[in-house]
């Protein structure tokens, strides 16, 4: 038996339970893994919420790091002992130890420790397709990233640094706006004092931004849409204020003919090659020091209705990490 957190009905971080399951042997491809670590992610609320539907009764996280303690029939690429990580689908992160798929697992470098993977799989492999595949991004481009001071803000704000390109970030307040600011940004707004389109268009000399990358959904679509340059594009690759409503296409037109997706990591990260070649990436950059993780917070699994509920209430910042 291990201790996880389960869901049997969709709702608030009251829904979430810790309890204990049985965990069998690993199947065939599958592998048994001890978390040492596991990370929280907006993306959980949206699972938790039924915004993402799942079957009941449900798990939840889709992040962690640990080491392998038995391996399935077929698995090949790993052993006991070895140390791994994981970002992504399938879901049941929150837990002691789970089986998961060996295709999913990476290994991890020695320069890396697990409370590091576990804050930054899932964001940093964001992070990295967002800017060298989504739209391969140059030295020189200015973009627009909301929530710079949030998990994947500051892993862009860094990695931004890195590419020499001028990242405009959106935040709620003047700390947020240092911690971006710290970690990289050219230019930070704080949309509770300024008008996030008017300052953008000062900040290019009326010009607006290459692309925009938006993970807060319904508050910012518009307003991001007119930060655009002709041409631009934009990335809405999340929705902490709720889903994007209806829009006509000739939002996009009388713009300047705008360009727009709505990528997922578990799209991006579906071959195994793929996968493979963004985790090198991001080790490369994390084990070098050009990108840290900062890790602002730390709860015990058990405490997971409060992480949950400071994470929605934006109180948050960095990355966060729950330990089993």
């Amino acid at each position: 038996m291990v201790k996880a957190i389960r869901i049997n009905r969709v709702g608030g971080p009251e829904v979430m339970e810790l309890v204990e399951v049985d965990l069998p042997p690993p199947g065939p491809g599958e592998v048994r893994m001890r978390h040492a670590a596991i990370g929280l992610n907006y993306i959980d609320v949206y699972h938790r919420t039924g915004l993402y539907p799942q079957p009941m009764p449900g798990a939840l996280g889709v992040e962690g790091a640990g080491v392998v303690e038995e391996v399935g029939e077929g698995v090949t690429d790993f052993k006991a002992g070895d140390r791994v990580a994981y970002g992504g689908r399938p879901l049941g992160s929150y837990a002691e130890a789970r089986n998961i798929p060996a295709s999913q697992l990476l290994l991890l470098p020695k320069n890396i420790e697990f409370d590091t993977a576990a804050a930054m799989m899932l964001q940093g492999l964001t992070v990295q397709y967002l800017f060298h595949r989504t739209v391969p991004l140059k030295a020189g481009d200015t973009i627009l990233f909301h929530a710079a001071a949030g998990g994947v803000g500051l892993i862009a704000c860094q990695w931004a640094r890195v590419m020499g390109v001028n990242l405009i970030g959106t935040v709620g307040s003047e700390e947020k706006a240092a911690l971006a600011i710290e970690n990289g940004a050219s230019h930070v707004i704080n949309y509770n004092q300024e008008n996030f389109t008017e300052r953008v268009k000062e900040l290019t000399d009326g010009k607006g931004v290459t692309v925009v990358y938006d993970s807060i959904g319904k508050d910012t679509f518009i307003g991001s849409l007119d930060c655009l340059q002709p041409l631009g594009m934009m990335v809405s690759f999340g929705n902490a204020s709720g889903p994007v409503p209806p829009f006509s296409l000739t939002e996009l037109a009388s713009r300047g003919s705008l360009f727009i997706t709505r990528p997922s990591l578990m799209a991006y990260m579906a071959k195994r090659e793929d996968l493979e070649a963004s985790a090198r990436s991001l080790f490369g950059v994390v084990g070098s020091g050009e990108v840290k993780i900062d890790i602002r917070q730390r709860y015990a699994l058990a405490e997971v209705q409060q992480a949950h509920r400071d994470l929605e209430a934006r109180k948050t910042t960095g990355s966060t990490i729950l330990v089993p």
